[in-house]
């Protein structure tokens, strides 16, 4: 019989700062969303450390002061990392590895490692791999050696430079080697772009987990892998829809994030190019997140980052089955739930006073999916008219049967 082998879940603390650019309630949100991040990875927070500066201490990024009473801390508890939610400098990250000897890993690192445990295909190990090296570059020290841990100090002083500088070497040939083989498969890929044809290209966006694989899944009656998780998609996914009489093509993209690690908007240049030559964006929201209103405003930076920001936009505001609030106004603090809000109390918030089109459904529970349908066979129709003018009719007639008909638009 074989023995059950046991899991081991790394013990961490999480440390974060207020400053003048970062209020306590917004840090509040950064280091939830760190603690999911962390989760995601395989990881148990066990404590939370925080403090108010002006700014990042440029040396230890905390004061020195608190940087000790994490370290007692960590000794205390044995705990094994310390994750920093803002991307530490190469000389920030040397300082605190010198004082706590513990692991130490950044916002950064931490997205770049689940991002590497989540990819399944070789084009996203590749891409991955690629934002790993750019990361690791600028931070090697005399502590690495051939990449790898060593602790020391007698020894290693004189040798260990000329065996950095081969390090580097490695890795900048890794990452030359690492672009041209995405140039290949950037080539390739927008070669299969090229050869859907005319097909009108709709594509998914919004924040990582807020539902845009079960949607897709529902919309496609396709089985793409939706997980409560971050990033639990990484791989593009093509699949072609018909709704009605209309055919396009709708793309499941990887979810963004809020301090994005610049690298990764780099190496993951062809997923961002599915959204850029989208034809129609589908921007998803999690509704029943209490942040949902700073994961659109990120999405959007993104997209402007990209230059699709005025791209044809669907607003989706998804998990409405999810949602619920305490009316702040209300005497007696009665919670509101989904069960006593209505889908016209929905289109009577401000949600619904976006500049585009905007719908809420429930992915999970198939709410208000018919709707959705309809609104995206008329923007794709919109689309299409103005490609292919001469199809007119095919549209006149399928509305007329819209008109007729009370069973639900199906899909192929």
């Amino acid at each position: 019989m074989l023995e059950k082998k046991e899991v081991h879940y790394e013990k961490v603390v999480l440390v974060g700062l207020i400053t003048r650019e970062q209020s306590e309630e917004k840090l509040t949100e950064y280091m939830d969303e760190l603690a999911f991040l962390a989760d995601t990875a395989g990881a148990v927070v066990d404590q939370r450390f925080t403090q108010r500066l002006d700014r990042p201490d440029p040396k230890f990024f905390v004061g020195s002061g608190k940087l000790n009473e994490i370290l007692a801390y960590v000794v205390e508890h044995d705990i094994d990392t310390i994750i920093f939610d803002d991307e530490l400098s190469p000389s920030q990250l040397k300082n605190i590895e010198k004082v706590v000897e513990r692991k130490i890993i950044d916002r950064t690192q931490l997205i770049l490692d689940i991002f590497a445990q989540r990819a399944q295909t070789s084009y996203a190990r590749t891409q991955v791999e690629l934002a790993q090296y750019q990361y690791l570059l600028p931070r090697l020290t005399r502590m690495w050696t051939h990449l790898e841990r060593q602790r020391g100090g007698i020894g290693m002083r004189g040798p260990g430079e000329t065996e950095i500088e081969t390090d580097r070497r490695i890795i900048r040939d890794r990452i030359t080697l690492l672009k041209e083989k995405l140039k290949g498969i950037d080539r390739q890929m927008a070669t299969q772009r090229t050869n859907r044809g005319a097909l009108v290209r709709v594509a998914l966006v919004g924040y990582t987990n807020v539902g845009k694989s079960t949607l897709m899944n529902v919309l496609s009656k396709s089985d793409v892998f939706a997980e409560d998780k971050l990033f639990a998609t990484l791989d593009t996914t093509v699949r072609k829809v018909v709704i009605g009489n209309l055919p396009f093509l709708l793309t499941d993209t990887v979810g963004f994030i809020r301090k994005l690690p610049t690298q990764l908007v780099e190496s993951f240049k062809s997923t961002l190019d599915e959204v850029r030559e989208a034809d129609l964006l589908i921007h998803v929201v999690d509704i029943s997140h209490k942040s949902f209103e700073d994961h659109v405003n990120s999405v959007n930076e993104i997209l402007a980052e990209i230059e699709v920001k005025d791209k044809q936009t669907v607003m989706v505001f998804n998990k409405i089955d999810n949602f619920s609030y305490t009316e702040k106004d209300a005497d007696d603090l009665t919670e509101k739930t989904f069960e006593n809000y209505s889908l016209e109390d929905w289109k009577r918030t401000w949600m619904a006073k976006t500049d585009h089109p905007t719908l809420f459904i429930s992915a999970t529970e198939k709410d208000n999916l018919e709707e959705l349908r309809k609104e995206i066979y008329e923007q794709v129709k919109i689309i299409h008219t103005e490609r292919f003018p001469y199809n007119n009719f095919l549209f006149e007639y399928y509305d007329e049967e819209i008109d007729e008909e009370s069973e639900p638009l199906t899909e192929a």
